[in-house]
């Protein structure tokens, strides 16, 4: 993975939470500046020490790392789960090109079904369930299983009862060995095991009442701000308040957007789209057939790429060049 520069992510917007706390964070800034105008036109001292309200600060900032740990988390935990899903669907697709029927309709069938299953997981997670949303399956499945795929009442389940008819066919048939067949279904229920992680992670979010508190008390805290420090900051009221409320409002909104990870409308969201295509390509792309093998005694000699050559071989003494001998001289006694 490459990163942008320091300079550019410095900068740059596009990915960030700044955009979505702009407004909070202007807000918190012109109450500091009310705040101290109001103390410096009517005279006004509170006299309060700064020291505890810093103790505060450390608390809250606490609270919001918690919460973005927590967020994150479950970011994490999603994509080690498509992973699994990548892994599985490409198992589950070679298990059956491999060892299952030649038939060319059965064999084309079954792969773009197992292709299908990620997409289907994918629209599932983001509540996309009409034709127009999905109409992308259409160009892997065709456009009327697509029309019922849109139709069903689990996208994911409808898909991988396809693939578990396709593969119950082979086998009484007899074109697919029992124990492969018990290999694929083992990898099938991994996937719906997959995708049952993904939903728990959906339809879990993190506590109600946890949110809720840690937001009021960074609203108190950025409320009374300015006001414990108006003494000792004076006019760099609004400023301290800025740079203050920056990271703790930013906190705030990533473990926001690290709450469901799954959203086009969140931040940093899993690149599904991107994992589904990478996993159709490589499962539609197992129907070609294989050039004949060409035995490693067949192929042509290389050598090494680190490999140095080796000096030419002495053929003579006459190739030695002449080692003068000096003679050690004699101890004294």
């Amino acid at each position: 993975m490459i990163r942008d520069g320091f300079w550019t992510e410095v900068f740059k917007l596009q990915g960030s939470v700044t955009p979505y706390i702009a407004g909070r964070l202007i807000a918190f800034t012109l109450f500091g500046g009310c705040a101290y105008f109001f103390f410096d036109i009517f005279k006004i001292h509170n006299g309060l020490a700064t020291a505890h309200y810093e103790y505060i600060g450390a608390v809250l900032a606490l609270l919001l790392v918690m919460r973005t740990n927590a967020g994150y988390d479950r970011w994490y935990e999603a994509r080690k789960l498509w992973g699994g899903i990548v892994n599985q669907s490409r198992n589950l697709a070679q298990i059956g090109l491999i060892y299952g029927p030649q038939n060319r309709e059965w064999r084309e069938a079954y792969a773009r079904w197992v292709a299908a299953f990620s997409r289907s997981c994918c629209h599932s997670l983001r509540d996309e369930k009409k034709y127009d949303e999905i109409a992308q399956l259409a160009e892997t499945v065709g456009v009327e299983e697509t029309r019922r795929l849109s139709d069903a009442n689990h996208m994911p389940m409808y898909v991988v009862r396809r693939v578990g008819e396709l593969l119950k066919e082979a086998v009484e048939k007899g074109d697919l060995d029992r124990f492969y067949f018990l290999q694929a279904e083992a990898e099938r229920a991994r996937l719906i095991d997959h995708l049952g992680g993904c939903e728990r992670i959906l339809k879990t979010p993190l506590a109600a009442a946890f949110s809720i508190k840690i937001r009021r008390f960074l609203f108190l805290y950025l409320l009374f701000l300015p006001i414990a420090i108006v003494d000792a900051a004076g006019m760099l009221t609004p400023l301290i308040v800025f740079l203050v409320a920056y990271p703790l409002l930013a906190l705030d909104q990533i473990g926001v957007e690290l709450e469901n990870p799954f959203s086009k409308l969140r931040l940093n969201h899993l690149p599904l789209d991107e994992i589904s295509d990478n996993i159709r390509d490589n499962v539609l792309a197992s129907l070609e057939d294989l050039a004949p093998l060409v035995p490693y005694a067949r192929s042509p000699a290389i050598r090494p790429y680190n490999e140095k050559p080796r000096p030419a071989a002495i053929s003579s003494m006459e190739d030695y060049s002449p080692i003068p001998i000096i003679p050690r001289p004699a101890l004294e006694s």
